[in-house]
């Protein structure tokens, strides 16, 4: 690698040195309030046109994402997005509007939302959504302020507390305590399926949900779910899914047919929106007919052949400027149009393939705490045999194969779990060299673990300290350029 490719942008160029001359006489001039004036200097990188190209393709081959290679990461459901979304998507007649236009003005941006949330209605068993919402840990927000409302509407002001699995995911406590909730843990059994017995033990009329997500993050359904939604809705509470799993079940099984009353899709996990991380999600939440006047406003109705915006007096109120990120799910829509109900169906079906393959595979290998059928992903805990070579060790040597590591350490009722997910949009052959590589690193884990516990050897940045990362974290190029004079 060349000095130049280690190198910050400000590190590059040289004093003076100019890209581009913008001529500031061609843009009307504006008078701004001395209290609103920079007092310095501008800093900006003083590099060549050139340069500045370099750089930014440089920092596109460093990234990796779905487009770049295998990327199996449980409980994430990281698939392709297909560009006819985007090409759609992206048409001047959306792209070009505001959401504060007048309804007459953005009928057909309007259709959309309303046709999505009909179509995710019929996919889920719910009777209406909201697209309104920025997020999947932001749909569970809204959805528990859903739980709240119609709670506190019947003047059931004691039920205060979310039950929520051992192994569920983090988002869930997390949500419940935003929205002002406690939080009660129950136990899971072996195969992370909601123990019964220990359920029991917490229901009481102070609870006002429990919060589940099926297939769970073991990989399995959970066959008791009619008798767990009696449980907890024969003591008043409500039955919240966490839809980050749906993948498995679309045109197969129905939340709202066992008995959730609300729920959120996260998007990008099923219906191929771009992954969140930080930049555009969407986590439209779903409700049972009783809990539709609590939807946030505005809600979209259709009335003859227009479409507009109202706004309910019961409704838990506005949660976003707008109405959500319009342009992620008008790709989920493109996305379910293109596919149609009969091959949506499909979709799940093959996703569950694709983890029995590869857990079939390679079931020599690793231990399997759990040896039944799995849903569209399954969890290994660590080697088939006694080595110092940990989970974490084998993830970082995945990165030396052009492979992203699945998710690590999670749940957290298996000690060295390993959550692999291969979607539906992997082929055979890109599955069959996953379990290839899989193996040689149980070879070298088993011959040479020096290798692993080193890993990984080939990637731009080598393994981390990651407690120092965590704690003395590098936000700016200054904190970088100290760093590297230490």
């Amino acid at each position: 690698m060349l000095k130049s490719e280690k190198l910050l942008i400000f590190q590059k160029g040289s004093p003076g040195r100019i890209g581009f001359n913008l001529d500031l006489d061609s843009f009307p001039k504006k008078e701004i309030s001395e209290s609103h004036q920079r007092k310095d200097p501008l800093l900006l990188p003083e590099v060549s046109e050139l340069e500045v190209m370099r750089h930014f393709d440089l920092l596109a081959k460093k990234n990796f994402g779905i487009e770049s290679a295998f990327y199996p990461l449980g409980s994430c459901t990281m698939k392709y997005n297909p560009k006819l979304n985007d090409e759609l998507a992206t048409l001047d007649g959306f792209r070009y509007i505001h959401p504060n236009q007048p309804d007459h003005s953005i009928q057909g941006f309007l259709k959309i939302n309303f046709e999505t949330q009909k179509m995710l209605s019929n996919i889920s068993g719910m009777d209406k959504f909201t697209l309104n919402s920025y997020a999947g840990a932001h749909g569970e927000h809204i959805g528990l302020m859903i739980v709240k409302a119609y709670h506190q509407s019947r003047g059931d002001f004691k039920r205060d507390t979310i039950i929520v699995p051992d192994n569920a995911h983090g988002t869930n406590p997390a949500s419940a305590i935003i929205t002002g909730f406690n939080v009660v843990e129950i136990e899971s059994n072996d195969d992370g399926t909601v123990n019964l017995e220990s359920l029991e033990s917490v229901l009481s009329d102070r609870i006002a949900g429990l919060m589940l997500t099926n297939p769970n993050t073991s990989g399995v359904f959970e066959k008791d779910i009619e008798l767990i939604s009696e449980k907890v809705h024969s003591h008043g509470g409500l039955l919240y899914y966490d839809g980050a799993n749906l993948n498995a079940l679309v045109g197969v099984a129905r939340p709202g047919d066992m008995g959730f009353d609300v729920m959120h899709i996260n998007l990008h996990k099923t219906f191929s929106t771009p992954h969140g991380g930080g930049g555009p999600g969407s986590g439209p939440v779903g409700v049972k007919k009783f809990l539709i006047e609590y939807l946030p406003n505005p809600q979209i109705i259709q009335k003859e052949d227009n479409y507009i915006r109202t706004y309910n007096k019961n409704s838990i109120g506005e949660i976003g400027n707008f109405m959500g990120n319009a342009a992620v799910y008008m790709r989920a829509y493109v996305y379910m149009l293109s596919l149609g109900i009969e091959n949506l169906s499909e979709m799940g079906k093959n996703a569950v393939l694709n983890a029995n393959y590869i857990k079939a595979s390679l079931k020599e290998y690793f231990h399997m705490p759990l040896k039944s059928f799995c849903m569209h992903e399954f969890v290994y805990d660590g080697l088939n045999f006694n080595t110092n070579v940990k989970t974490y060790d084998i993830a970082k040597r995945l990165l030396d194969y052009g492979i992203h590591p699945p998710t690590i350490y999670f749940p957290l009722i298996y000690k060295q779990a390993m959550m692999i997910e291969p979607t539906e949009s992997e082929s055979k052959e890109t599955l069959d060299e996953f379990i290839m590589v899989m193996k040689k690193i149980v070879k070298e884990a088993k011959n040479n673990p020096d290798l692993l516990l080193r890993a990984p050897h080939s990637t731009i940045v080598k393994r981390l300290d990651e407690a120092r990362a965590a704690r003395n974290p590098i936000l700016s190029y200054k904190d970088y350029l100290k760093s590297t004079l230490n």
